[in-house]
């Protein structure tokens, strides 16, 4: 797979059985295809080998937020990159408001999913790429813009995703992670700022319309002045 891949429907993803969610998003209304069962995802075998549970078959309220703020944005032929994509709702939305929008993530059945979202959203513009944040692939270059939505479950998660943050800002880029005030996100700070990022948490907030749910922190990730004048 290549970061030039681009959504096809995938008639293989229709063996999740997946049901239509109407998602509002600043007043566009987004058709996103979800599995109906996330238990039943769940592989015994792949948790023990791996930590892999089906985060991705969900479209939680991290993301929405996410999403919100991206619609509020001219992407201008920007790079966005989402990190731990799942079925991919911040990275459509940005396709379809200007970004040059790449979606990722570990899971070959969320890219799938991703596929056939974005085929039905009008984001045909947007790549998939399979990434893994334990060996990040060296051809990433640096993006504009780096998001990530609900993506801090474990320890090491904190650790890990600030390690891609700091391979795949661009000089003067940014990065967004959305987090519903998870247990493990308090070790995000102090790792962004041990690899000398700055960054900023902003007032949390749901979805807009919500009232109820959680409320979702969104944090703003610069890079270092060490990075003026680095290659893309």
């Amino acid at each position: 797979m290549t970061e030039g891949d681009r959504p096809n429907p995938s008639p293989g993803y229709e063996r999740f059985v997946p049901v239509e969610r109407v998602i509002m998003v600043r007043g566009e209304a987004y058709r996103f295809w979800c599995p109906p069962d996330v238990d039943a995802l769940i592989d015994e075998e792949a948790f023990r080998r791996d930590e892999r549970i089906p985060y991705w078959a969900n479209v939680w309220e991290s993301a929405i937020v996410l999403a919100e703020d991206l619609a509020a944005m001219d992407g201008c032929g920007r790079r966005l990159l989402e990190l731990g994509c799942g079925l991919g709702l911040p990275a459509v939305v940005a396709a379809r408001h200007g970004f040059q929008a790449t979606a990722s993530d570990y899971e070959e059945d969320a890219l799938e999913g991703v596929r056939y979202n974005a085929g039905r959203n009008g984001a045909d513009t947007l790549a998939v790429r399979l990434i893994d944040w334990r060996q990040p692939p060296d051809d990433l270059g640096g993006f504009d813009l780096v998001v990530a939505a609900d993506v801090l479950y474990e320890k090491h998660h904190a650790v890990a995703l600030v390690g891609m943050l700091v391979r795949t800002l661009a000089a003067d880029g940014v990065a967004l992670v959305a987090d519903p005030g998870r247990a493990r996100a308090v070790e995000f700070e102090p790792a962004c700022r041990a690899a000398c990022l700055t960054v900023d948490k902003r007032p949390a907030r749901r979805p807009l319309g919500a009232i109820d749910g959680p409320a979702i922190d969104v944090y703003r990730v610069t890079p270092p002045a060490a990075f003026r004048g680095r290659d893309r």
